[in-house]
């Protein structure tokens, strides 16, 4: 563990806007910052004042901070202007906050052919805008856009606009990576020499992952002096995105032992802030995002898992519970017995590792995934077929009969309109229910369908919920392909007291395979309210 500092600066606000995709509202600015501020970042860019509207209205009336450094971010003044004339600039330093970041031209080739002015003129232009936000009252920062490509082009000059900034008071100086071109050796050694010439400079790193090296760029120049470290949550930014601080904070702090802002006991939140930004993204969550993702900790073959279960660091790089994410055997057609007894223990069933019902179990598993089922993210039909096989789930209903219609016509309004009518007969106790629906699909007609039989036996049913529906349709073993190939469908579920849970269902017809998924989800909610009672 080392007592040196690692300071945070989080562009998620500016750079993370700039996503494909992605239009922050100042609603998403306000929680989002707010979070970041309760996990310990340093510095929170609000974004650019007089950028547009959404910025003019979040920066007129921000969050209060208990932690972090409010910034605006803007340009440099503009050649042939003063600081003190430049509308841009002063609309960044005139903006309520603790810090202004400047953001100007380093690269020779940009100055002469996209400014069109001298190379003296715009170090003076670096000097001068820095001081000027200095005699704001800020903290100043000085962003040298385009670094790396300024330094390999024109080391002298590129070093020159750094003296500049910390002549004008500026308090960090960050190097960009801003087309993430280079490489980690190259940033390294680029940073040292920058480091070597100009020491008392702190110095800062804003990478991009046009290469896929944003994170490891990024520790490259904290190996070299780097102290503080620009990224984006979940790695958001234009093109490839930028830095991922959510990768980057557990390998500056668990790995290399740096001392950050976030308290240790912050550190578990890593995976609700990552979630945080996608829920009010309305995202998919990467699953197989480093440290936070669901399948991070995830063990799928028999022989790790097992491994796994007498030392998990034979697998796991870290403890998960270290970011907050938790361990996962997931039963696949690669499980053996330790994966099977380690996922019963997950959903509280206890049986001797000896028992042969377990040997069956694992058989029945393969064969149905060479059939195309997947159990992997199915976890209450994992359950409710170990259960059933244990004998510990009673047979609470079996569905007979459907039958589902489309139908594609002219409303009386001359309006197009596609309607779905489903039948469906479920049989509880001997007494078979036959209830008729319409949806607005055939899934949501027969599910509504099922739903209104099973709810006269079963009115606890009443308050589930289908939340997502996925299809994939399959190659099967046979060499069918196309509409004849098997299709799998994944539904996942959600009751009243926010417990969600999903099914899996498998058949060479899509309906049918939404109606296995269907009953599993409804039979799970039976079995968990049984449980509970």
């Amino acid at each position: 563990m080392t007592s040196e500092r690692i300071y945070l600066f989080d562009t998620t606000l500016r750079d993370g806007g700039q996503t494909r995709g992605i239009d922050f509202t100042v609603a998403d600015k306000i929680a989002i910052a707010t979070a970041l501020d309760e996990f310990g970042i340093d510095y929170i860019e609000g974004g650019w004042p007089g950028a547009n509207p959404t910025d003019d209205s979040f920066f007129g009336d921000p969050p209060a901070f208990q932690n972090a450094k409010f910034v605006a971010f803007g340009m440099t003044r503009r050649a042939g202007r003063s600081a003190a004339n430049d509308p841009g600039l002063n609309a960044v330093l005139d903006a309520q906050t603790d810090a202004s970041c400047l953001v100007g031209k380093t690269w020779d080739f940009h100055v002469e052919t996209a400014l069109n002015i001298s190379l003296d003129e715009n170090i003076e232009m670096v000097r001068d805008s820095i001081k000027a936000a200095v005699d704001k009252g800020r903290e100043a920062m000085f962003d040298c856009e385009h670094f790396f490509d300024g330094y390999k082009a024109n080391r002298d000059f590129a070093l020159a606009c750094v003296k500049a900034a910390h002549e004008g008071g500026a308090r960090w100086v960050v190097l960009c990576d801003t087309n993430g071109g280079t490489l980690p050796d190259e940033v390294f050694e680029i940073v040292s020499d920058v480091k070597a010439t100009l020491p008392d400079v702190d110095l800062g790193i804003h990478c991009h992952n046009d290469t896929g090296l944003a994170v490891a760029n990024s520790l490259a120049a904290v190996k070299a002096g780097v102290r503080q470290v620009q990224g984006t949550i979940n790695g958001l930014g234009e093109r490839c995105g930028n830095a991922d601080l959510i990768t980057l904070i557990p390998n500056l702090m668990v790995k290399l032992g740096y001392q950050t802002n976030i308290a240790a006991d912050k550190l578990p939140k890593l995976v609700y802030l990552s979630r945080l930004i996608d829920d009010r993204l309305n995202r998919m969550p990467n699953a197989h995002a480093p440290y936070v993702g669901q399948a991070a900790f995830a063990h799928k073959g028999g022989l790790h898992a097992s491994a796994a279960q007498k030392d998990p660091r034979t697998y796991e790089h870290v403890p998960p519970e270290t970011v907050g994410n938790v361990r996962h055997y997931l039963i696949s057609d690669q499980s053996g017995k330790s994966n099977m007894i380690a996922r019963f223990k997950e959903v509280g069933i206890e049986i001797d590792a000896k028992d042969s019902r377990i040997d069956k179990l694992i058989a029945a598993v393969k064969e149905r995934e060479f059939q195309g089922w997947s159990f992997d993210s199915a976890e209450a039909s994992f359950e409710l077929m170990a259960r059933q096989a244990l004998g510990e789930v009673p047979d609470y209903f079996s569905i007979g009969r459907f039958r589902v219609t489309d139908e594609r016509r002219f409303n009386a309004k001359g309006e197009l309109v596609v309607e779905s009518e489903a039948t469906a007969a479920v049989v509880v106790d001997g007494v078979t229910h036959l209830e008729a629906a319409v949806g607005n699909g055939p899934v949501n007609a027969v599910d509504s369908a099922l739903r209104k039989a099973l709810i006269e036996a079963y009115p606890i049913l009443s308050s589930v919920e289908l939340t997502d529906y996925k299809v994939r349709i399959l190659e099967p073993q046979n060499g069918d392909s196309g509409t004849g190939a098997v299709t799998r469908v994944l539904i996942e579920f959600k009751d009243d007291a926010d417990h969600v849970w999903r099914t899996v269902g498998v058949s060479t017809n899509i309906i049918d395979a939404s109606v296995i998924a269907l009953a599993d989800g409804m039979r799970y909610k039976l079995h968990r309210a049984q449980a509970a009672s």
